[in-house]
């Protein structure tokens, strides 16, 4: 079911007053396949890759960009990060058409209500308005269990059965204090991630740079989910093309 317009229209305003620069997952898509269509990247020659989060919510934007490029190669696990680090990079470089090109997006997500309450999300068959993104909040409570002085010690550092959760934990160590002095600690999460994320997927890119073909796209920014009837949004923040040497030689971002 979709939203009336007017409901659609009054989401719109609460996203772009609380995400300045935000645009929709529809404008997003369009504009993304017509730049880089002009750059010669389509469907047949173009893999797209994503490190998002596992959240079922992160599938929107996927699903918006299968519908242009086909399956992609993910990268992601919890809150976005890149997980699949440089084996997974690897491994997605060599499924590139021959003379081909990637189209790599990532980033952090987080919800709003249709009550503009940041960091939750109404989601479809569930009455409670739940909490999005679960694993950054989560890494955001133990971040502030640290610097409020109150977290329990513990012996248990790392666990398998919940590595990625750990990984996330020590990825937000860096921005206790910049999360502390945020007018909105909700709305400041998936920036202060987004940076994080920024840094090691440059680096992944980098280190295999070796493997781009004819050329690779990295589109990045924060997911914004709203609830099951009306449209999610895309805050792009970063969005560069490489050429075949691994080389950023453009900035494409002020064409979206």
């Amino acid at each position: 079911m979709s939203a009336r317009p007017e409901e659609q229209e009054a989401i719109d305003k609460l996203v772009k007053s609380n995400f300045p620069g935000a645009i929709s997952n529809r404008e997003l898509e369009t504009k993304v396949a017509a730049i880089l269509e002009s750059k010669g990247f389509t469907p047949a020659n173009t893999l797209l890759c994503t490190s998002l989060c596992c959240d079922e919510l992160a599938r929107n934007l996927e699903d918006d960009l299968n519908k242009v490029y086909g399956h992609n190669f993910n990268l992601g696990g919890l809150s976005g990060f890149p997980f699949a680090g440089n084996t997974g990079f690897g491994a997605m470089s060599a499924h590139v058409p021959d003379d081909g090109f990637c189209l790599l997006v990532h980033g952090p997500h987080v919800g709003i209500s249709k009550d503009g309450v940041v960091g939750k999300v109404e989601r479809s068959g569930i009455a409670l308005v739940d909490n999005c993104c679960g694993s950054a909040i989560a890494a955001s409570n133990y971040l502030k269990g640290i610097t409020d002085g109150g977290a329990k010690i513990t012996t248990k550092l790392q666990q398998f059965s919940d590595f990625q959760q750990g990984a996330v934990q020590e990825l937000i160590l860096p921005f206790g204090k910049r999360l502390n002095d945020a007018d909105n600690r909700m709305k400041e999460l998936p920036y202060a991630l987004y940076d994080s994320q920024d840094i090691l997927v440059r680096d992944i890119i980098n280190g295999g740079k070796g493997g781009i073909k004819k050329g690779l796209a990295l589109l990045s920014g924060i997911q914004i989910n709203t609830g099951p009837d009306t449209q999610d949004y895309f805050h792009p923040l970063r969005f560069d093309y490489y050429d075949s040497d691994g080389n950023v030689v453009e900035s494409m971002l002020e064409s979206l």
